[in-house]
């Protein structure tokens, strides 16, 4: 068959190379020569009649065009996969790539170690791992799982598995607590320096507080520091910078050897989902299966930091 009439190819190659970075490290991959997949990716430009990389003597990347192939290439590549797996499910073997996306502070800390053991279990695993707090469409991005904190839209494309729950305290320094002194209402809120993570355009800082009567509240605040990352927030409140609502899992240790101390006790204790989530128009591969049930049984140790 002429590569005309065949509508793959050349997408192999063309897809691995954005993977590897380079014609040779595909060629590496795919068991071919870097002069013959740059052959392979020029063919089928041609075909298609469009440029998809910029070629540089130090470095590629992918044009417009190219990266619109690219993504949609990589998702129907990851459903024949996923075909593929679910026929095969039955002989056990965990193997191919997971696309996973994970918020950095959690993941870092309670993913990263179960994606770890996963792998040493399986050698043909291999992994993709991105940390971000950014939603992003599943489906549309070739995403294979997320594990997502707060309440989750309703989508009815998405598949969800709870993991647990994470409950919240307001922290500060001793430092910081001695400049300013501790906050006796809530409405202080608005006039101390508070560190949250990243939020959406548009969208009143704010912090989520637990009522005498149990109901929770979501009351404003002064944003003055914002960072995407828990850790960051958590070395900032450790410096000194301000005060800031953090999870148990990430600020425990701290609490009990007092490098930080909880405030507004009285509205301490709101809690927020914490999910694992994957696209449901999709075959679910071996690997999605294994990794799920793998974070599940982390999240019911008793040590977790989390609760079901």
């Amino acid at each position: 068959m002429r590569d005309a009439d065949d509508p793959f190819a050349g997408v192999r190659e063309f897809v691995e190379v954005v993977r590897s970075g380079s014609f040779t490290a595909a060629g590496l991959v795919l068991g071919l020569t870097g002069s013959a997949v740059g052959k392979s990716v020029s063919r089928l430009e041609a075909r298609l009649g469009t440029q998809l990389l910029h070629r540089t003597t130090r470095r590629l990347s992918l044009t417009t065009e190219g990266q619109r192939y690219f993504d949609g290439w990589e998702t129907i590549l990851s459903d024949v996969e996923g075909l593929e797996h679910s026929v095969t499910e039955g002989s056990g073997r965990i193997s191919g790539r997971l696309n996973i996306h994970l918020p950095a502070a959690f993941g870092r800390r309670h993913v990263m170690p179960v994606l770890m053991q996963l792998a040493q279990a399986h050698p043909a695993l291999d992994l993709a791992v991105s940390f971000t707090e950014r939603r992003i469409n599943l489906i549309d991005a070739g995403v294979d799982l997320v594990v997502r904190i707060g309440a989750l839209s309703d989508d009815a494309d998405l598949v969800a598995r709870r993991l647990g729950r994470q409950r919240l305290v307001i922290c500060a320094s001793p430092a910081y607590l001695a400049r300013h002194g501790a906050p006796q209402t809530a409405a202080e809120l608005t006039e101390r320096d508070c560190i949250i993570g990243t939020r959406r355009k548009a969208v009143p800082a704010s912090w989520l507080l637990r009522q005498p009567d149990g109901t929770l509240t979501a009351q404003l605040i002064r944003a003055r520091h914002e960072f995407s990352d828990g850790d960051a927030m958590l070395e900032a409140t450790l410096a000194g910078a301000g005060l800031s609502q953090l999870p148990t899992w990430l600020v425990s240790s701290a609490l009990s050897t007092g490098a930080l101390v909880p405030v507004l006790e009285t509205f301490s204790g709101a809690e927020m989902p914490i999910h694992v989530v994957w696209p449901g128009s999709r075959y679910l591969k071996p690997a999605q299966r294994a990794l799920i049930d793998a974070l599940v049984a982390d999240a019911a140790r008793t040590d977790a930091g989390y609760w079901l």
